[in-house]
């Protein structure tokens, strides 16, 4: 087992550096548009780097798609107003808004996609459905987010053109420039993931800051941090059981499952902290605690999972679908390498996403 990836220690030291110095004044002015230019990049990138042709050619797993969809936009919902229920009080009211938002983000491309190949699932299968959860979710997510968090959310009709205008025309524009600059990113994509990784770190800066100017920690307890991991835990374990069931039930082929289980259980934080700075504002701070924890736990299980499953000696008999569909899977993945980043298993801890 290797150590954590250093992005995600520097997740964490990003906190650390907002609770310690986070900006005030002009500082923070200067920083919130900062912000806001990074998550309209980011959103740029995306739809630059986003392939039509790929995307409507995997619209014949129609079964697998309409599963993850449903885990991301149904299930997980409903298991977020149930935990909103069930939980004890020691989790803050933020911490549980929190958890709810978590439910609402759509799923990961990248850790979902390289997780699959490591597990000898189907990775085109993969990428389409990372790909459709979070088109979806440039829709779904502020809508859901404005009709079950209500009050706790910044959305208006000018909140909706503020998400038009900061997340929508930047991925159109990357759609619609695409063509021209398309072979460019793919070819600098080593060199462009610092940009990326550097633009979700400064929307956790800006975010934890205006969190800290506000008092946040004093409101939160260590029982209550203990408590959102137990919930967390719970719901990650609760996903992936019923997503198996789905694969099952549906008559998915095993490689098929098992694209519909990690993409299905997993949440993106690359696309949740954008959109949690565009609909809470200034409250965004420990309201994305729970996305940046469970991003981890998802990495952990599928890691998990993903050596099980590359291991297992008979692949007809293995969890989470039925037997059949794997030919073709492995060559693939080696084709998809430049998405994924590569066909090895992902080490624990280890973020793609």
């Amino acid at each position: 087992m290797r150590g954590l990836d250093p992005y995600v220690a520097a997740l964490a030291g990003t906190v650390l550096l907002a609770t310690l110095l986070p900006a005030t004044g002009r500082a923070a002015r200067g920083a919130e548009l900062a912000c806001d230019l990074a998550v309209g990049l980011l959103f740029f990138l995306y739809g630059a780097r986003l392939s039509a042709r790929e995307t409507l050619a995997g619209l014949r797993h129609l079964r697998l798609h309409g599963l993850v969809l449903a885990c991301t936009f149904v299930l997980f919902p409903l298991l977020g107003l149930a935990t909103a229920a069930l939980t004890p009080r020691p989790l803050t009211e933020q911490l549980q808004t929190g958890v709810l938002f978590l439910c609402l983000v759509p799923s990961t491309v990248q850790s979902s996609v390289a997780l699959t190949g490591a597990a000898r699932g189907n990775v085109p299968a993969a990428i389409c459905a990372g790909t459709y959860s979070s088109l979806a979710g440039l829709l779904l997510t502020p809508l859901l987010a404005a009709w079950l968090l209500g009050a706790h959310t910044a959305l208006s009709a000018d909140g909706l053109l503020r998400i038009g205008a900061q997340l929508l025309a930047p991925f159109l524009l990357g759609q619609a420039l695409r063509p021209r600059i398309g072979g460019f990113l793919t070819r600098y994509k080593r060199l462009l993931t610092p940009v990326d990784r550097g633009s979700i770190l400064l929307v956790v800066y800006t975010a934890f800051s205006a969190a800290v100017a506000q008092g946040i920690w004093s409101m939160t307890t260590p029982i209550a941090l203990l408590g959102l991991l137990a919930v967390l835990l719970a719901l990650l374990a609760t996903t992936l059981a019923l997503t198996g069931l789905g694969a099952r039930l549906l008559g998915l082929d095993r490689a098929s499952g098992i694209a519909a289980l990690l993409c299905g259980s997993q949440k993106s934080l690359a696309n949740g902290l954008p959109m949690a700075t565009v609909l809470f504002g200034p409250q965004a701070g420990l309201l994305v605690m729970p996305l940046m924890v469970y991003h981890q736990l998802q990495l952990i299980a599928g890691t998990l999972l993903a050596g099980r499953w590359s291991r297992a000696p008979n692949p007809s008999e293995e969890e989470p679908a039925a037997a059949g569909g794997e030919s073709g899977v492995h060559a693939a993945w080696e084709s998809e390498a430049v998405v994924s980043g590569g066909g090895e298993p992902l080490p624990v801890g280890r973020s793609q996403d």
